[in-house]
Parts: C-alpha cells; structure tokens; sequence
C-alpha cells in the first residue's frame, strides 16, 4: 500500500441514521477528527462532508459520503480525483454484520461480502484492490431466514446502552489502528487489528 492518505468511513447521512450499526464508519472518523483537532466542512464537489487532520507526511484526508450508502462510491471516486490520488493511499471504514461487536478486520482487497456501500465503490473505482476496514456490529439471527428478516431493522437500530461501552473501546481501537497504518503500514496494523478481541463488560 502507498502511503494512507485518505480514510473514508460509510454510512447514511442525516440525523435520522446518526449512531446507528450502518453508520459506525462516520463514527469511526467523528472520533478521529475530534483525538486529532479537525472539523468536518461539507464539500458540494466530493458529495461529502470533508476533514484534514495532522500535517505534512502525516496528513490524512477524511470523507464521509454524504450520497448515502449504496452510492457511497460516487464520492470516493470525486475525492481520488480531485485530490489525484490513487485507491492504494486509500482506506475504507465500514460496518460488517458477519463479525461480532469488538472484532476487526483490515484487508488489502477483496469483494464486498455484500455489503452495498463496498459494492458502490468497487463499481466506481472499477477494481476491488483498495483497503478495507470492517468493525463488527454483530448479526441480529443466526437462522438465515430470521437473519434476513431482521437485517434491516438491525443496521439501522442503534447500539444498546449495554454495547456502547464495548463500542467505545472498538472506536479507539480503530484510531489507534488507523495511526499505526500511517507508520507502519497495512500487514503490520493488521496483525494488531485483526487479532483485537473487544470484551463485553459485565451486564
């Protein structure tokens, strides 16, 4: 991977979906801009709202489309291109129902496991080889017809009292992560990222 240069995080916009499962992408950089001093201003030209945060090598760009999740991509792209970067300086923040609350997992590439916002940016950038980093908002079923039924409804409902705790664990996890990335590239923060193991506390 080149340098990280962009960090993008998905989600919905508008407060009806704020701090829901969908959006702990824009989560993820709410609290990146605030630990590091940047506000988000809204950019009509990359469909998004856009902070800039550190300074010179250590510069990151942070996106959250403002298009809604399923054209997510549209921004992305608008943003590699204005700032003429490539997809391997990008990284993609994104929620994943496959892993548990307090799991992570950074990948290089891969496909967008279903996941419509990662589908919108493989389509816009027209190849899937840009990093991705899924944070686990866990699954409503394990019966795949309930799962189905319910999914919806999950990844719009927001975190329980009971999980926010462990959320906020996950959330510093990964801006430490996204921190280690910039200085030691992707294979190395993956192995500290994908080994985390988020603990609930007692109920």
């Amino acid at each position: 991977m080149a340098d990280l240069e962009l960090v993008v995080g998905l989600g919905n916009p508008g407060s009806k979906y704020s701090e829901t499962r969908h959006n702990v992408g824009f989560m993820a950089l709410e609290r990146l801009a605030a630990e590091r001093g940047g506000s988000f201003r809204q950019q009509s030209k990359l469909h998004g709202l856009l902070a800039e945060v550190g300074q010179g090598p250590g510069r990151l760009r942070l996106l959250m489309p403002q298009t809604f999740m399923n054209d997510s991509g549209r921004a992305i792209r608008a943003a590699l291109d204005w700032f003429d970067l490539q997809p391997s300086s990008l990284l993609v923040v994104v929620d994943d129902m496959d892993l548990p609350l307090g799991r992570l997992r950074l990948r290089a590439t891969g496909s967008a496991g279903g996941h419509n916002g990662l589908r919108s940016t493989i389509s816009h950038l027209g190849s899937q080889d840009f990093a991705r980093l899924r944070i686990g908002i866990g699954a409503p079923a394990v019966d795949p017809l309930e799962r189905k039924a319910r999914t919806i409804g999950h990844v719009l409902g927001r975190f329980s009292p009971e999980e926010r705790p462990l959320l906020g664990d996950v959330l510093a996890e990964v801006e430490a992560g996204i921190g280690l990335i910039q200085r030691l590239g992707l294979e190395r923060a993956g192995n500290r990222l994908n080994g985390f193991r988020g603990q609930a506390g007692p109920a």
